[in-house]
């Protein structure tokens, strides 16, 4: 893989800030003319970097997944699942257009693993210390994640942080061990 140069890598990422502040904003959908006006670049630039909408979301999709994955060492399952939902609505149109992709997809397919794979290593340590019930795997947390895209329906951001943190206070339970059946006296 070639290093960008440092200005075309600052070039990049502003394209990447516009973008997700754009789709933020407007939707997955909006112009990308607004993306190269708010990055204050050229038309040829973004495709250039970027060939198609696409491109561009999947470039958002690996950036936030890479922020992820460097944040998620050190956190435990619970802290880690938390912080995956306040990921997914923040960038409501990034995970509108994720979960418009047709399962099978190579895309989504590939997104999903990837979750699977960063959710492998806190579960194994929740398993280990019997903090979360025995038979949970790392597809059941990505459909977690799926669910909690139903925050997505919050009007603000404080909205959507609020729906995620109390569907998971629902769902806490559902991840807990079960509780020891109580003794007979």
């Amino acid at each position: 893989m070639t290093l960008l140069r440092s200005d075309a890598a600052l070039r990049r990422d502003q394209i990447l800030d516009a973008a997700d502040a754009v789709f933020s904003e407007r939707g997955i959908t909006a112009p990308l003319d607004l993306v190269v006006t708010r990055a204050g670049v050229g038309r040829a630039t973004l495709y250039r970097n970027f060939p198609d909408r696409a491109a561009l979301v999947e470039a958002l999709f690996e950036r936030a997944m890479s922020g992820l994955e460097a944040e998620a060492r050190g956190h435990d399952l619970f802290a880690l699942v938390e912080q995956v939902g306040m990921n997914l609505v923040a960038a409501p149109a990034i995970a509108d257009y994720w979960r418009a992709l047709e399962p099978g997809h190579p895309a989504a397919k590939a997104a999903r693993e990837r979750l699977a794979r960063l959710f492998r290593s806190p579960l194994a340590a929740a398993l280990k210390s019997k903090a979360c019930r025995p038979d949970l795997r790392p597809a059941d947390l990505v459909l977690l994640c799926g669910m909690l895209g139903a925050a997505l329906r919050g009007g603000t951001l404080a909205r959507r942080r609020s729906l995620v943190r109390r569907a998971l206070e629902l769902t806490g339970g559902a991840l807990s061990p079960p509780a020891p059946a109580p003794r007979g006296r």
